[in-house]
């Protein structure tokens, strides 16, 4: 968390200029605490990129129609761009980089590169962390528009994959090979 001498620095600034007050806003990102002190209409996608210097997450639209700023948030999707990082003090933030390492792929990382799921690959990152809280979603039992059987546990099946992945889209095509990687990964998982 900031301290207070830079929080007061802060509220002076802004009061100096007329804009508003910064906030302090503490989370922790890929395993590591991070403090900020940020305008309150920063968005989380802005503080991980801008502030943290964390690129991988990607500003497609701006709008939450792309998937490309996709992240976790204690453990489940968020859209990046449409939610302020003040409203995450506290929150457990991962993003492409908190999945792993070139020297260690997570294996939904691994996977993407197998299938060839990523050509250009701006939409890639929330793609991959989108694909692990698609199955993380079907592992806890919660339903979606393509379960058929609300009072069953949700299977991993194609029909299930491209609507949970339906909110990221890829403007090259690589539809089928991420169902592919997701499958695999999947299948490996038990």
């Amino acid at each position: 968390m900031p301290n207070d001498q830079d929080q007061r620095a802060g509220e002076r600034a802004a009061a100096d200029t007329g804009s508003t007050p910064l906030m302090p806003v503490g989370f922790t990102v890929n395993g590591k605490a991070a403090s900020l002190t940020l305008d309150p209409r920063v968005t989380l996608l802005d503080a991980l990129r801008e502030h943290l210097r964390l690129t991988g997450s990607k500003k497609g639209c701006d709008h939450g129609q792309c998937g490309a700023c996709t992240v976790l948030v204690n453990g489940r999707r968020v859209l990046a761009c449409l939610t302020l990082a003040v409203m995450h003090e506290g929150d457990e933030v991962t993003t492409i980089e908190g999945l792993g390492t070139p020297d260690s792929l997570h294996p939904m990382q691994a996977a993407f590169i197998k299938h060839d799921g990523y050509q250009c690959g701006y939409c890639t990152p929330g793609q991959i962390v989108s694909a692990v809280a698609t199955l993380e979603e079907i592992r806890a039992g919660i339903p979606s528009h393509a379960t058929a059987d609300l009072l069953a546990a949700p299977r991993v099946t194609e029909a299930e994959i491209r609507e949970r992945m339906s909110g990221n889209i890829c403007r090259c095509g690589a539809y089928s090979n991420i169902v592919e990687a997701i499958t695999e990964v999947a299948g490996g998982q038990g």
